[in-house]
């Protein structure tokens, strides 16, 4: 039989097709695998592909051949990827607002090649982009890449800060470069953000990645390692609603007993809760939260479900924060 032209390829070629051929509910005969061999310009005889499946189990391809009657059928088991797994990639890139529409049906099209020809057309069918609110900075994943890259050197960065006008423009923030101290990168309310230690505040604060630009490493060592050490990065996250920053300050909350999950979602299960006296069928809890518009915006969306107790110029404060939204509605 002579050698096809792609011959020192064979291997390759023969697990590709292998992979994307085949799987638990599909399979090949060596007749059907000899012939998309020969479609990709390489010959090969029976013994020979019996020595080339016995590779392909060593390199790690779960080939399984199995006898159903006079035929013998091959497949791919079990691979990188269950099918269910690469579902749930897709579902959390479809979803992800940090990644863009471009990047996203790039990331999805390379996920799909893992996956067998059969199986990629169950996720094809889940790629629903178009029309989702996404980050349109491009430059975002080599962003995030500069940012590793200061971490693991222990390094400071400068950046520029934007942020959005009026005639939905990114303007920066202020003149100048930002300078801070990075030490993580965390996920919140469908936004990536970096946690930074600002040596002239001397605190930790978060800034949204995809609104920064130009990222440039300094040679000024990291600052700040005490103060990220001792922050609770579950614990921040929590008590910032939407990342927005505000004093720290410990709140006692009373809520109707319906609505202890969305506690217990918004702060976690550590929370103590014990029986108000408020009102039957209500509970208490203290928590450390942010003080901000967008804890307020929470507690009022929670209408009469909820009720701030403590401390008092919380209480206030957020009194005179319903009453000036009632003077905006007088007519």
């Amino acid at each position: 039989m002579p050698k096809g032209q792609n011959q020192k390829l064979k291997l390759y070629y023969l697990a590709k097709i292998m992979v994307q051929k085949t799987d638990d509910s599909h399979y090949l005969t060596m007749p059907q695998i000899r012939e998309l061999l020969e479609e990709h310009g390489v010959t090969a005889d029976r013994k020979s592909l019996y020595d080339d499946m016995e590779a392909l189990r060593i390199l790690g391809i779960d080939v399984i051949g199995e006898q159903v009657g006079k035929n013998y059928f091959y497949h791919v088991g079990s691979k990188h990827f269950e099918i269910a797994e690469l579902k749930l990639l897709v579902d959390s890139i479809q979803a992800s607002k940090f990644i863009t529409e471009k990047k996203s049906n790039a990331l999805i099209k390379k996920l799909t090649s893992l996956s067998s020809e059969y199986e990629a057309s169950q996720l094809k069918r889940q790629v629903v982009v178009q029309g989702r609110i996404k980050t349109m900075n491009e430059s975002i994943y080599y962003i995030v890449d500069e940012i590793h890259n200061a971490i693991s050197s222990n390094k400071q960065i400068a950046f520029e800060y934007f942020k959005w006008n009026t005639a939905k423009e990114m303007v920066p923030r202020k003149e100048g470069l930002y300078v801070a101290s990075p030490w993580a990168l965390t996920w919140d309310d469908e936004n990536y953000y970096l946690i930074a230690y600002d040596e002239e505040a001397q605190i930790i604060k978060h800034y949204r990645v995809d609104k920064m630009r130009n990222i440039k490493l300094l040679e000024d060592m990291r600052l700040g390692k005490e103060a990220f050490e001792a922050l609770d990065m579950a614990s921040y996250s929590s008590m910032n609603f939407g990342m927005y920053g505000g004093a720290t300050t410990k709140v006692k909350l009373a809520f109707d007993d319906e609505i202890v999950g969305v506690m217990i979602d918004r702060f976690g299960k550590d929370i103590t809760i014990r029986k108000s006296s408020l009102k039957e069928g209500w509970s208490e809890t203290h928590v450390d939260v942010a003080l901000s518009d967008q804890f307020f915006g929470w507690i009022f969306a929670l209408g009469s479900g909820v009720k701030i107790l403590e401390p008092s110029e919380v209480v206030a404060q957020f009194r005179r924060e319903i009453e000036a939204l009632g003077k905006m509605y007088k007519s």
